[in-house]
């Protein structure tokens, strides 16, 4: 008799979203986009806005990296709908 296995499958690979610091895009904006596609409140996005003035670069969310793609891109389509320099990337979490 052969004994069935079940296979669980494997969990989606996890990115990070990061913002990264400019000069040029207002603090404010910033906030908004955190509030907008990140669903973060305004004191979560205010402090998330901070680390990316202050460090250079922020931790938006981690997600699916299907998901954390798609996130990228509605940032990046804002940022540039509202003509600011934004940047917006997505790391692959080291397991």
């Amino acid at each position: 008799m052969v004994e069935r296995q079940t296979q669980k499958p494997k969990p989606p690979p996890m990115c990070q979203v990061l913002m990264l610091n400019d000069d040029f895009t207002p603090m404010e904006f910033v906030v908004a986009v955190l509030q907008e596609f990140f669903g973060k409140t305004l004191d979560m996005a205010t402090q998330i806005m901070l680390s990316i003035h202050n460090e250079g670069r922020g931790v938006c969310g981690v997600y699916p990296r299907e998901i954390a793609e798609t996130k990228v891109a509605l940032v990046m389509d804002a940022a540039a709908q509202a003509g600011h320099p934004l940047q917006c990337v997505c790391e692959p979490l080291s397991d």
